[in-house]
């Protein structure tokens, strides 16, 4: 049995984490008294005590959570924002390479990518890595999520029958470019410049795409879409987690992809569409799977040695 310890188990990723894990047979759950959540001393008993420790937290507690680690056995998963480009901590996207599992599996310390960073990585990293596009490619991107990435506050708005019918729409945020996900999307496949950034949250509860628009007349080489689907199908060649979805020139059959269309999913789908001209790349996920506890416990079964797909619905 390994013990595992959930700090901030009351937020919505700490709760599907939990959730996830009490159906485990091999995994005994940790767990601090409510009045005690905040108590440093408990805190730091539980987190040297645990095999693997999840932080849930915002940034500060998160950097305040690593602090109270004293040993080298307990391995700590970070879900916040605060360490995804430290080079001292792994970031936790097995499917970018060899490089990437192989320090997952050998790091204490793993650091979970944001939920759009994750679809914007799986096309743009491979993009660059493959030298299609350069670091230097003016990426953008467009992306929509349900309303569960917002957090407690943000659910309660969306859920309360009282609510403004400015909920009822999309709702465009972080319009001045300052995304906390940005840090991670610039820094990981080695981007020039921060790419420009437009999220929407909408009224579904879980689920997320992610469309990176390309000009082909700006790429390092001159492809065609088909091509552009061969080389992210041949990165992906081996992975059950990040899915290369059949070609078609339209995206899909009827040319619709849902937002929700992996609810509930932790594995994220990539579609390849366009024309000579233009192509465009969307990643479809869960913002809760792929996107958060999903991942999240994909690392802790690499770091433990298990099968990675144990507990998750692929």
């Amino acid at each position: 049995m390994f013990k595992v310890f959930i700090d901030g188990e009351a937020g919505t990723t700490g709760l599907r984490i939990r959730e996830r894990l009490s159906l485990r047979d091999d995994i005994e759950l940790l767990t601090i008294n409510p009045e005690l959540r905040k108590d440093l001393n408990e805190r730091k008993k539980l987190i040297n005590e645990a095999d693997i420790v999840f932080l849930c937290l915002p940034d500060d507690a998160a950097i305040e959570a690593v602090g109270l680690l004293e040993n080298g056995h307990t391995k700590i998963i970070d879900a916040s924002t605060a360490h995804r480009t430290d080079i001292n901590w792994a970031y936790g996207f097995p499917e970018l390479g060899d490089s990437f599992l192989n320090k997952i599996k050998s790091n204490q310390l793993v650091a979970v990518p944001g939920c759009y960073a994750s679809g914007f990585m799986s096309i743009v990293y491979p993009l660059v890595k493959l030298g299609i596009a350069s670091e230097n490619y003016p990426f953008s991107a467009n992306a929509i999520s349900g309303y569960s990435g917002a957090g407690k506050k943000g659910i309660a708005q969306y859920e309360d029958n009282n609510r403004s019918s400015e909920f009822d729409g999309p709702r465009l945020y972080a319009m001045s470019q300052m995304h906390k996900h940005l840090k991670e999307m610039k820094a990981i496949p080695g981007l020039k410049n921060n790419p420009l950034f437009n999220p929407y949250v909408c009224d579904f509860y879980s689920g997320m795409l992610v469309t990176i628009p390309l000009y082909v007349e700006m790429l390092n080489i001159k492809v065609k879409p088909q091509d552009v689907y061969e080389a992210l199908k041949d990165f992906y060649k081996d992975s059950k987690f990040v899915r290369v979805m059949p070609f078609n020139d339209k995206g899909t059959e009827d040319g619709f992809l849902s937002a929700s269309h992996l609810s509930g999913k932790d594995y994220m789908e990539i579609y390849v569409a366009g024309n000579d001209e233009r192509i465009s790349i969307t990643s479809c996920l869960d913002n809760l799977g792929k996107g958060a506890s999903g991942a999240a416990i994909e690392c802790m079964n690499y770091m433990l040695g298990i099968n990675p797909e144990k507990g998750l619905n692929i």
